[in-house]
């Protein structure tokens, strides 16, 4: 009974101060996702993606409502030692029987009678935000550029980034949660010499190591790109015909769409059954079946509902009622940036192959609804920002 109260008074109190129009923003991406998740799989002549994609909206939904209602920085302080532990645990488990490996990464666990498959490191990035804005609002009192924060945020950064590339091989995940550190680093006030010696390391990393490594997949997954944007004619085969296959059907995909696309359900490649036709359609592409179908029309629209998403929890963040509740709607707002700016990347084949979901738009329960409780969480935010007469005096 007290469960059933919490529940109706949860949503009672969410349609009278959640933030609404986030949710209607999610909803239409999802939607719009769901449209074009239709169209890539429907060669395969099933309807199980389109299925299981609307029940982890539907779920999204009830999950955002919920986290609206929780007090995240009070969750989180209480907390922080399980999340910790849940992060690692939970990504750890890629590596016992119940990991599965698709595309040469071990990124998914799946447990018997369960539906779908689960990817960690998707949900870990949830807790991940909150551990790190967390830990940023507690040594923002003895400054955030000394030496000693410096080192106990990027090292919380690197060992989520080392645990991921070292039990799963996703490396593109990993960049993922390193992106979002530097987003938040750069919003939460850290100084921008660390930037730069930041880059500088990672240069000099790089030029000492890539003699190295330069003939290992995934090094040669970065100089296709490379030799693509440059126009080397040497590596033309490889561009289109080996490591930079997948992307060189997508970009020409995208490019027969021209200004409004060849039509819905008639892409040639998204509607082919060929081998040869777009890979990961429903999933990595999907940004490249809305090139071919709706054309640049649909993929302008596309972007502007995420961009959208994306400026509204900037907006609650700069609304909020403390810097740790800020830090944590930006850390959100630079997980979505991040991911559209790979995925749409790796489609107009500049930049690398990673293996990224377009948030909202590529199907995977995994995704959409780390999205939604995301979302959720900045909500709760938005219920418990500043009054404007108190944000006021606060600039004073």
């Amino acid at each position: 009974m007290g469960t059933l109260s919490w529940l109706s008074d949860s949503i009672r109190e969410f349609f009278h101060k959640g933030d609404l129009l986030l949710l209607s923003l999610c909803l239409i991406a999802s939607g719009y996702g769901l449209v074009l998740i239709y169209s890539a799989t429907r060669y395969l002549e099933t309807n199980r993606y389109v299925l299981i994609q609307a029940a982890a909206i539907c779920l999204g939904v009830l999950i955002y409502i919920l986290l609206s209602s929780v007090d995240i920085e009070l969750f989180t302080e209480k907390s922080w030692k399980l999340l910790l532990l849940f992060n690692i645990g939970f990504n750890l488990l890629v590596r016992t029987p119940l990991g599965v490996e698709r595309g040469g990464n071990r990124s998914w666990v799946h447990f018997p009678g369960f539906p779908v498959n689960l990817q960690p490191a998707e949900i870990a990035k949830l807790s991940f935000v909150l551990l790190l804005a967390w830990q940023m609002n507690r040594l923002q009192e003895k400054g955030l550029s000394r030496p000693t924060s410096v080192i106990q945020i990027a090292g919380h950064t690197l060992f989520m980034f080392g645990l991921i590339s070292v039990a799963s091989g996703d490396f593109g995940m990993g960049l993922t949660y390193l992106l979002i550190f530097v987003i938040m680093a750069w919003a939460g006030g850290v100084k921008k010499r660390w930037f730069l010696l930041a880059a500088v390391v990672c240069a000099v990393g790089v030029f000492l190591i890539w003699p190295r490594i330069s003939d290992q997949y995934f090094a040669r997954r970065i100089s296709v790109v490379i030799d693509h944007i440059l126009g080397n004619q040497e590596t033309i085969y490889e561009q289109t015909q080996v490591i930079g296959w997948q992307q060189s059907r997508s970009i020409m995909a995208i490019g027969s769409g021209g200004l409004t696309g060849l039509g819905y359900l008639k892409g040639i490649q998204t509607q082919s059954k060929s081998e040869s036709a777009l890979n990961a359609r429903h999933t990595d592409e999907i940004f490249a079946v809305c090139g071919e179908e709706l054309g640049l029309v649909g993929c302008l629209l596309l972007l502007l509902i995420l961009a959208c998403i994306i400026l509204r929890c900037v907006w609650v963040a700069h609304r909020a009622c403390s810097a740790q509740s800020a830090l944590i709607a930006l850390g959100y707002a630079g997980m979505l940036l991040v991911q559209v700016g790979i995925n749409v990347g790796m489609c107009l084949y500049v930049f690398p192959l990673v293996g990224l979901t377009l948030p909202f738009f590529s199907y995977g329960g995994s995704s959409i609804v780390t999205m939604f409780a995301a979302m959720g969480i900045v909500s709760g935010i938005k219920m418990r920002s500043l009054p404007s007469w108190l944000r006021d005096r606060s600039k004073l």
